[in-house]
């Protein structure tokens, strides 16, 4: 069996008040880099190089987010459960960047494929 792994942006936060509080730019709002509903596939392209650069062609929007969330598109991609037991169905998992004042929140999905011959 193959694997790809979907990632969705579900929701986007943003704490006003912890912004004008700390940030150096206290209107800084939601995360630019994403929108609710966007989606990105992974898969393993020619299967040599696990780096997401390579995978997106580099369009992943934030290398941070990236660095939140690799583990589970990475365990997906090997056709692993993120998360066995913990979500209703184990081939998803809601995770979300780590950004105190903006984070965002993503599903990430193993899509499983019959391999063709």
């Amino acid at each position: 069996m193959e694997h790809r792994c979907k990632v969705t942006v579900l929701r986007k936060e943003c704490d006003e008040r912890l912004q004008e509080q700390y940030l150096m730019d206290p209107k800084a709002g939601p995360c630019p880099f994403f929108d609710v509903g966007q989606e990105f596939v992974f898969s393993w392209n020619d299967g040599s190089r696990e780096d997401f650069w390579h995978m997106l062609g580099g369009n992943f929007p934030c290398a941070e987010a990236w660095d939140c969330i690799s583990r589970y598109v990475y365990t997906a991609l090997h056709g692993g459960s993120p998360m066995t037991g913990w979500s209703r169905d184990d081939r998803q998992f809601i995770a979300c960047c780590n950004d105190g004042t903006r984070p965002v929140i993503f599903r990430i999905e193993r899509l499983d494929e019959e391999e063709s011959e």
